[in-house]
């Protein structure tokens, strides 16, 4: 119990229940007992087998594949019983965050989904919402209620210096590659983190899901060179990224991305690309009828834990969010 008495109770769903029980392993408690299952018309019902009166209760959820809707509404209906249980609190733990990428309105008469869904886990009773790594930074004000953005970064940062120790590799002969004007922010820190220097890929997409390269701004010849994105979805634009900038002079090309969303037919084109090797973090479980070498994973279970524990004990929470 924490400095209040309340209990903490973390449960899940069918979407990622891995990462939930990796979660509740780094807590050091057992997962809660719900039953999610569907009725014969597709009806979304959540029996909770136990108390959680005056807890403080997490639900870990993220929406993602292979049924965005169906783990939304669990999360929803989930988040609902516990209310109506009486829950002193109840966080969403959202690791993908689902409709992230509509976050405005790019043509007339486009709706806002991202903003919906934030009315949705709000009206359906949580208190917070813990996700990582959201697409677009400003999604948080779509919310009522506090949200926590955990950033992946210091796991990727970890792992890379890992791999290619200072001690044993120049780093001014590697360089992060941003994918997009948009992600520079991110890569410029993700680069400094590393000591290495920084590209940008400058691309065009003519409708969604579709990317044309265009041009590579910075210098990549005879380096090195990491893309660091937040979503591979179909791996078009990754794909088509690390082919420029091994034109453009690269010896070889790595990536890594927070969420693996790979959409059909992402594992194909990245088994056949001249990637190296493709990082993700299990945000999203992994394909099942994925047996190729190139995507590894790593687990997020102890982030998420850290932050979890903070909240629980109502400790700061900055040192995971940047």
């Amino acid at each position: 119990m924490n400095e209040t008495g309340k209990k903490i109770k973390v449960f899940t769903g069918n979407a990622h229940s891995a990462l939930a029980r990796g979660i509740c392993t780094e807590l050091g408690i057992g997962i809660g007992e719900v039953e999610v299952k569907c009725f014969a018309d597709g009806e979304t019902c959540v029996t909770n087998a136990e108390s959680v009166r005056g807890c403080d209760v997490f639900v870990v959820q993220p929406t993602c594949r292979p049924n965005v809707n169906n783990n939304l509404m669990e999360l929803l209906v989930m988040i609902d019983a516990f209310r109506r249980a009486s829950a002193s609190r109840i966080t969403a733990v959202i690791p993908y965050f689902g409709y992230a990428r509509q976050d405005r309105k790019a043509k007339g008469r486009d709706p806002i989904t991202a903003k919906l869904v934030a009315n949705l886990i709000t009206s359906a009773g949580a208190d917070r919402v813990l996700t990582m790594d959201l697409h677009a930074a400003q999604i948080q004000g779509f919310f009522d209620i506090p949200v926590d953005n955990l950033f992946g970064k210091s796991m990727f940062v970890k792992y890379y210096l890992s791999k290619f120790d200072e001690t044993l590799y120049n780093h001014e002969d590697f360089c992060v590659v941003s994918p997009d004007i948009g992600s520079v922010g991110r890569s410029r820190a993700f680069a400094a983190d590393l000591h290495m220097g920084l590209a940008i890929v400058d691309k065009r997409r003519p409708r969604p899901n579709v990317c044309e390269v265009m041009n590579i701004i910075g210098d990549v010849k005879g380096k090195t060179c990491i893309i660091y994105d937040d979503i591979v979805d179909t791996a078009g634009t990754l794909c088509q990224a690390a082919e420029a900038i091994m034109k453009a002079g690269a010896t070889k090309v790595y990536a890594c991305a927070s969420h693996g969303v790979l959409s059909n037919p992402a594992l194909e084109r990245i088994e056949n690309s001249c990637l190296e090797e493709l990082l993700l973090l299990n945000t999203i479980p992994a394909p099942k009828e994925y047996d190729g070498e190139k995507i590894r994973y790593i687990d997020a279970a102890s982030h998420f834990a850290k932050a979890i524990k903070c909240i629980y004990h109502e400790a700061p929470i900055s040192n995971l969010l940047f």
